[in-house]
């Protein structure tokens, strides 16, 4: 060996080693090494920039690997690994990740190592080709390594045996070589997207490090401040951490510009030269970064370049993939505006009158009108706002149109009807009727008013008017248009389909509503009918929602919730409104936690802009929700609230709602008093309301028999509570209300059963129906003697009987026990008696302890023992342990 030979295979020792896992690692079921796209790939590239997570994956399939017994070699690239240093590196990584000392030892002292060509990979190859076990190499940063490195490596993954697994990490550029691999599915990319934290993954990572004082609101805050970005998340944490209130600081963080966002900047670009910083600061003023756009707003032709080194150096920006757009995360973002609005303001304007000029000539106009005025030019961005806010009404970017309510004077509303026409639009959407209508009056006496124009100001009113829970309203708005519309394809036909819907809906006809969906599409469908055929899509999915049929409801809603959620966010009206139907499917199918993450961060959303029934879905899917985890009080508080935002939004039914499920949540545990009090509040606002159309009388009328049911229940009054029972449940069939009607039917059996008649029958046919209709939790919450009583009936079944519903009644298992003490991972570099051995050896055991915990003699403890000290290269006990903790061969040792 060479005097250089020494250091050499030093720093390759240390670059076989892989790094200690992250604290509170948390392992993504999604990106699970045996989830589906890439269990059964050979080659995975992981990319993406920076701050993305991407060595905290590589350590959790380490570990999914080691447990399914492959032997894991780990590799750190770097800028000095040439083709013969590359080969030496994984040579040694196989003889330290597999405890094969001997392996490489002919290649490395032959001719072929002194070369360091390709026909030593092949070596290598052939070498991994006859080990009698599995193998998984794992590169981290292959960006860095030089051309002839990358070189080789390409060559090692084209050719890999079929024992060899390969991941390999970088920030950018593996793919280009890998073309072939991935285009034939041989390979397989997880990009930045992939990487991303999930909701119920940030849920799940915060309830780890905190536990319960941290609640799914609070985690989806955090979420959403920080984009799922796992840097940013890892950086919360640790503020988390250090606060004396975790929560005060979740407040802090997702409160928008400073704290966190400084302390970000601060850390991620300290070492960036005054110019890079300055950059950074300017080109904050877009939302969307293009390397034109940049060079347009800093005026130098250089920009491009630099940017594209930042994108790849720093890790505060997000990339979009086979595109030349990215963008700042938002946290970094907001708190390079901090220090943007600390500029002078001739150079602030000017920047943004550069902005608005590069987004006209590029046919962005609503970019443009807001950079405009942001410079002072208000008569362009007047003019560029009046030319765009018409198509973002129609593609759902209604806070967009109030945003600029609130800054275009009333003057230049009035001149420009277009503008008026996009506000009345967003003001009806929401909770400002009064103002849609003021705004619909002055178009309405204006000159050039046309048949079209009559009828799109009839679809804002009853708009307003279905929002506002004005059903008889929106029918008298919507009655003389129903049968004639004007001529118009595209969206004023969507929007007539939709209106048609939820007539259906409101006179109780959900396959109506269904059926009024199905217009043939035209080529004047564009982009705008895109947001009303969601709305359409939203009335299909509530129509099954309405009927009980759940699985047909959540075929619907699930993907379209997805879908709006990408286009629009996380917290856009019509996202919370999707969400809030699809919590309710997820409770009723039992998904809790899943429920609970839907409805996180999205009250107030509901309470801002949700329709009525939106709302009733939300507050008592929230409410029963506590309820099952133990919280009643905070149930009867959000219950109490949402009896105030009806009070506040003038919507007696949600009142009625809200004191109807208080008293369905009270009569099960029989308090005779307070239901009949609650009833009486639900008559009383009944009586004052009687000047309401019948459509609306009929909507509350359901909930107020029920309440009266459920107090006569309370009461133990069965007959009285079999007459209000029987009158709700003509209702529900007349309404083809299909849950309320088998809970109905579940709770007339009760009734029956407690007051000494055969009500069994009865039941077995509401368990049959709710196991049909996947209605998990519908018996159960209807009242908790019927529950207990529906559960003995379905243990006494045998398993052919028609009324068995075995998955229909929730029950909670008791979480895993834990293992205590040092665990041997499974893995052919170990024996299973070897295995064994070094958990008893990690656990100080002596000689003779372990011989007789073993049943072996103690000659054969110590042969064992001298082959584990072979394999891996230790020359004690205490060394021979911590060697197998680094090689993750042995787990659970403090």
């Amino acid at each position: 060996m060479t005097s250089d030979a020494a250091p050499l295979t030093t720093e390759l020792v240390l670059k076989t080693i892989a790094p200690r896992a992250p604290l509170n690692l948390l392992a993504r079921r999604r990106l699970s090494a045996d989830a589906a796209p890439y269990r059964d790939r050979q080659i995975t590239l992981v990319q993406a920039p920076a701050g993305y997570g991407k060595t905290s994956l590589l350590a959790q399939w380490r570990r999914e690997f080691l447990a399914r017994g492959s032997a894991v070699a780990w590799l750190l690239a770097d800028e000095r690994d040439d083709a013969g240093r590359l080969l030496r590196a994984l040579v040694q990584a196989v003889k330290t990740g597999c405890a094969r000392s001997g392996f490489g030892a002919l290649l490395l002292d032959g001719a072929l190592a002194s070369e360091g060509t390709l026909d030593g990979a092949t070596a290598w190859l052939a070498e991994i080709a006859v080990l009698s076990m599995d193998v998984v190499l794992i590169i981290d940063e292959a960006e860095r390594l030089p051309p002839a490195g990358a070189e080789l490596l390409t060559y090692l993954l084209h050719n890999a045996p079929q024992n060899l697994r390969v991941v390999v990490a970088g920030r950018s550029g593996l793919e280009a070589p890998m073309a072939d691999l991935l285009l034939y599915g041989e390979a397989t990319l997880v990009g930045p997207d992939a990487l991303r934290f999930r909701l119920d993954e940030t849920i799940a990572l915060i309830g780890n490090r905190f536990g319960a004082q941290m609640d799914a609101d609070a985690c989806a805050r955090l979420y959403e401040a920080t984009d799922g970005w796992p840097l940013g998340l890892q950086l919360a944490v640790a503020a988390m951490t250090r606060a004396t209130d975790a929560r005060q600081a979740v407040e802090t963080i997702a409160s928008g510009p400073g704290g966190l966002g400084e302390h970000l900047v601060g850390a991620l670009i300290a070492d960036l030269s005054p110019q890079d910083e300055a950059f950074l600061t300017r080109i904050s003023v877009v939302d969307m970064l293009h390397p034109d756009l940049c060079e347009a707003l800093t005026e130098c032709t250089e920009t491009p370049a630099r940017l594209a080194r930042l994108v790849r150096e720093t890790p505060v920006f997000i990339t979009v993939e086979d595109s030349a757009w990215c963008r700042l995360h938002t946290l970094v973002r907001d708190a390079l505006r901090t220090r943007f609005a600390q500029m002078p303001a001739s150079e602030r304007q000017a920047l943004h009158a550069r902005a608005m000029r590069w987004f006209v000539g590029r046919g962005m106009i609503e970019e443009a009108a807001r950079h405009a005025h942001a410079a002072g030019e208000h008569e362009t961005a007047y003019e560029l706002a009046e030319r765009s806010l018409d198509e973002a009404v129609r593609q759902g970017h209604l806070s967009l149109v109030l945003d600029w309510l609130e800054l275009i004077p009333k003057p230049e509303l009035e001149r420009r009807p277009r503008l008026r026409l996009a506000a009345a639009w967003a003001l009806a959407l929401g909770q400002r009727h009064d103002e849609a209508q003021r705004q619909v009056e002055q178009i309405l006496t204006g000159p050039a008013v046309d048949v079209k124009l009559r009828y799109e100001c009839a679809l804002i009113l009853s708009a307003a008017a279905y929002f506002a829970d004005e059903p008889d309203r929106f029918l008298a708005l919507f009655e003389p248009w129903a049968e004639s519309p004007p001529e118009g394809g595209g969206w004023l036909a969507q929007g007539h389909a939709n209106r048609l819907a939820a007539r259906a809906m409101m006179l109780g006809e959900p396959a109506q509503a269904r059926r009024a969906q199905q217009r043939p599409r035209s080529a004047d469908d564009g982009e705008g009918v895109e947001f009303l055929m969601r709305w359409g899509g939203y009335i299909t999915g509530s129509s099954y929602l309405w009927e009980g049929q759940m699985a047909l409801a959540e075929d619907v809603l699930r993907p379209a919730l997805a879908s709006v959620e990408a286009r629009h966010g996380r917290r856009h009206p019509m996202t919370c409104i999707f969400a809030a139907a699809c919590a309710d499917i997820a409770y009723e199918d039992d998904r809790l936690d899943e429920a609970a993450a839907l409805l996180s961060n999205r009250m107030d959303v509901l309470e801002r802009a949700g329709t009525p029934d939106a709302v009733i879905l939300a507050y008592h899917t929230a409410a029963r929700l506590a309820v099952v985890r133990g919280g009643e009080h905070r149930a009867l508080d959000m219950l109490e609230a949402m009896h105030a935002l009806g009070v506040s939004r003038r919507q007696p039914r949600l009142c009625i709602a809200s004191l109807a499920e208080q008293v369905r949540m009270h009569a099960g545990r029989y308090r005779i008093e307070t239901c009949q009090a609650l009833v009486r509040r639900i008559d009383d606002i009944v009586a004052h309301e009687g000047g309401r159309g019948p459509v609306w009388r009929t909507s509350v009328a359901l909930l107020q028999r029920l309440a009266h049911a459920d107090a006569a229940l309370a009461a133990r009054n069965w007959q009285q509570a079999r007459e209000a029972l029987e009158a709700a449940a003509q209702q529900a069939g007349e309404m083809k209300m299909g849950r309320c009607r088998i809970e109905i039917l579940a709770l007339r059996a009760f009734a029956l059963h407690e007051e000494g008649a055969d009500g069994a029958a009865l039941l077995r046919e509401a368990m049959n129906l709710a196991q049909t209709f996947r209605l998990r939790r519908t018996l159960v919450d209807a009242h908790p003697s019927l529950a207990d009583w529906a559960r003995r009936m379905d243990d006494a079944s045998s398993p052919d009987d028609i009324g068995r519903t075995p998955a229909a009644y929730p029950n909670t298992r008791p979480p895993p026990r834990e293992t205590n003490g040092p665990r041997a991972v499974p893995s052919v570099v170990l024996t299973p008696k070897e295995r064994e051995i070094l958990e008893l050896l990690a656990r100080n055991l002596t000689n003779k302890e372990i011989a007789r915990a073993g049943m072996i003699g103690e000659g054969t403890v110590k042969w064992h023992l001298k082959n584990l000290f072979g394999k891996l290269d230790a020359s004690s006990r205490k060394h021979a342990v911590r060697r197998a903790v680094v090689l993750g061969l042995l787990e659970g040792t403090q």
